[in-house]
């Protein structure tokens, strides 16, 4: 549970603009979908990744990091980092256990014939959409597993995508559908309040200092 105390004492250090900010881009922030980035070697894939999630709403990010241990690249995320939140798993099975302990099924984005359309995809289902490496694509674990698979339609010659840019497709296509529906896709009181918290601690500067102050004062 959120301190209210605590995030009112927090809220009161910032202008009137930047919570009503917040409140304006957490009506349109989700958990119905997630993303999940498999071993991508390029970082600035994941970075701009992350960024797509941010602008069109999605609140959690989940990157596998098997084989390449990688910092997020702060230029290209753009201030991403501070708003979405990353979850980091050592392998694809624990991501992919995560995800359904979450209630999500698992969706596999691969050019493969049974795939279906991201236009027909079922956006009523809660959802954790997985991307896998620029040259490889999704591991045969995620394949294997996956509830279902879904790719862009392309009428050119070449066969892929660059991973932030089918990403970027995939993301605004969902959340936009999403947006426009009538399911019960936003976040709950309780994580709006969540994320006001973890966003205001993000925009305040010695943080650690006011903090300190609070529970001197409020034991």
């Amino acid at each position: 549970m959120v301190d209210l105390d605590y995030l009112a004492y927090l809220e009161d250090i910032l202008t009137e603009n930047r919570k009503e900010r917040f409140l304006e881009v957490l009506k349109n922030r989700t958990n119905h979908f997630t993303i999940a980035m498999e071993d991508v070697f390029q970082l600035h894939n994941t970075s701009a990744v992350m960024r797509s999630c941010e602008v069109f709403g999605i609140q959690q990010l989940n990157v596998i990091e098997e084989k390449f241990g990688k910092r997020i690249d702060a230029e290209i995320a753009m201030g991403a980092q501070k708003w979405v939140d990353v979850n980091r798993f050592n392998s694809v099975q624990s991501c992919m256990d995560a995800m359904r302990e979450k209630g999500y099924q698992i969706i596999a984005t691969t050019p493969h014939n049974d795939s279906c359309l991201i236009h027909e995809f079922d956006i009523t289902k809660r959802s954790a959409i997985f991307f896998g490496t620029e040259r490889d694509g999704l591991s045969p674990e995620v394949i294997e597993q996956a509830d279902g698979y879904i790719k862009i339609p392309m009428v050119g010659f070449t066969e892929s995508l660059n991973i932030s840019v089918s990403a970027a497709i995939i993301i605004q296509d969902i959340t936009n559908r999403l947006r426009q529906s009538n399911l019960n896709w936003q976040l709950t009181e309780e994580e709006i309040l969540e994320k006001r918290l973890d966003w205001a601690r993000n925009s305040i500067k010695d943080i650690k200092r006011i903090e300190a102050r609070y529970y001197e004062t409020n034991p």
